[in-house]
């Protein structure tokens, strides 16, 4: 925003470029086409990820009561206890017929094609913009027109009505004009609110908010760059178009990753070899008799060494409490490791391997019809638009002439009415084939560019206005 000669804030005019770039980063379509891809993204590093070994700890601690199984002796006793209990687990895959391979090249192309599906929208919002834009300078040249259409009018009136007053022409003259001025007015007001409907289009496309003041800049229509219709043949822009045309993408990399979904669906069918390792410990608090020795006492045997007989004593046990092991010692105690390997064989299970495979493989088969369809229906719709295009330049080039020769017609007319050889109907009546034509002439050529500028965008030359 910045401010005119006359202090009033002037609205900045936006052009095509910055209205195609502005609206490609914050059109809604555009974004939430980003955050698909975005979504794809994540399954690709989640599938690579999946490559590495798995590693997890997992613990757990509890209280039994009554007769339960102790976890560090495997025998069942009455006893309350709390134990502690801590794994760490790790497996890895070394063989599965490359199913995880594949499925992490699907994926990625899943991601590209995602991508291109983003620049394809984006294109798209591009192509509306540049209707829009002419849309908006098409309904402010009918603005201009009905201006101009209000002055000629109000000229007339004034000579008319000069004319009326000095007797020369009667009342009616003067009233079919000031009825004219009413139909101009509303002509002007009508194509006005149009102009700025179409603002309001513009700024949605934009996602700029409504009330927020906005405009573009207006080139004159005969100064928009276009190609020639040779530079514009239908096989050379069709050619141009599957080679550059983001939609073409999206259908090659859907099919090639179909392609891998099927090589990983196969994969599936057949055995697969892992590896697979882990680390445990427990520790619980039951307490354990602690004794200690006490004074000798007769077992009641003897012993004869040399003749002579000895008693046999032995120090007898006594109770000194209850004590549970420290929890550092149980860990040491109770630490366990394992180590393996896996084999696991699909015999069978329904056929939900097989029927995943032949599935995939019929997704392929119908990405690639979808393919071919897209590019039949590429092709027709560029030779249409060639048609349409070499139609409108021939319209335009008649309404060119139509305008000609009505604005000769209303010259001879207005010399004849000033010499009163001419009702003012009849005047009126011609005055409106001009302007009827010259709101023709508009439409021929704003649409002709338009056609052109279609074609420059399936041959991949983007949008210049």
């Amino acid at each position: 925003m910045f401010q005119d000669s006359s202090g009033q804030q002037a609205v900045e005019k936006w052009d095509i470029v910055k209205c195609v770039d502005y609206a490609q980063k914050n059109n809604i379509t555009v974004k939430q086409t980003d955050l698909q891809s975005r979504f794809t993204a994540l399954t690709y590093n989640q599938n690579k990820a999946g490559q590495l070994p798995t590693l997890n700890y997992s613990g757990s601690s509890g209280y039994s009561l009554g007769r339960s199984e102790n976890p560090t002796t495997g025998v069942v006793q009455d006893n309350n206890f709390f134990n502690i209990r801590m794994q760490l687990q790790t497996s890895v895959t070394i063989f599965n017929w490359f199913s995880k391979k594949n499925t992490i090249e699907a994926s990625r192309l899943s991601w590209e094609a995602d991508k291109q599906q983003t620049k394809k929208t984006q294109d798209d919002i591009a192509l509306n913009v540049a209707v829009a834009y002419l849309q908006i300078l098409l309904a402010r040249e009918q603005v201009n027109l009905s201006k101009v259409q209000i002055e000629q009018t109000k000229a007339q009136l004034e000579s008319t009505r000069k004319k009326v007053d000095a007797g020369l022409l009667p009342e009616l003259n003067a009233a079919e004009l000031e009825s004219q001025l009413a139909n101009d007015s509303s002509s002007f007001f009508t194509a006005e609110a149009t102009w700025q409907q179409f603002l309001l289009q513009m700024k949605a496309l934009l996602n700029l908010d409504a009330a927020i003041p906005f405009d573009i800049m207006t080139p004159p229509v005969e100064r928009i760059p276009v190609l020639t219709m040779a530079e514009l043949q239908p096989d050379a822009v069709y050619a141009s178009a599957v080679a550059t045309l983001p939609q073409q993408k999206v259908n090659q990399f859907k099919i090639q990753s179909a392609q891998k979904s099927v090589a990983a669906a196969k994969g599936t069918m057949y055995p697969a070899l892992t590896a697979f390792g882990g680390l445990s410990t427990n520790f619980v608090n039951i307490k354990y008799p602690q004794y200690a020795y006490g004074p000798l006492k007769p077992t009641g045997a003897s012993v004869n060494v040399g003749g002579t007989y000895y008693t046999v004593e032995s120090p007898s046990l006594l109770l000194v409490g209850e004590k549970a092991l420290p929890l550092g010692r149980q860990f040491s105690n109770n630490f366990a490791q394992n180590i393996g390997v896996g084999l696991s064989v699909p015999i069978f299970n329904g056929k939900t391997a097989r029927t995943a495979w032949d599935r995939s493989k019929l997704t392929v088969q119908q990405l690639e019809l979808e393919k071919k369809q897209s590019e039949m229906q590429l092709k027709q719709d560029i030779y249409k638009a060639y048609n349409d295009a070499m139609a409108a330049l021939q319209k335009f080039n008649a309404e060119k002439k139509s305008v000609q020769t009505s604005e000769k017609a209303y010259d001879f007319a207005s010399k004849r009415y000033a010499l009163n050889l001419l009702s003012t109907y009849e005047l009126l009546s011609i005055q409106n084939n001009v302007l009827r034509a010259k709101i023709q002439v508009l439409y021929a050529q704003y649409d002709y560019v338009f056609k052109m500028k279609l074609l420059e965008f399936y041959k991949g030359q983007g949008l210049k206005l």
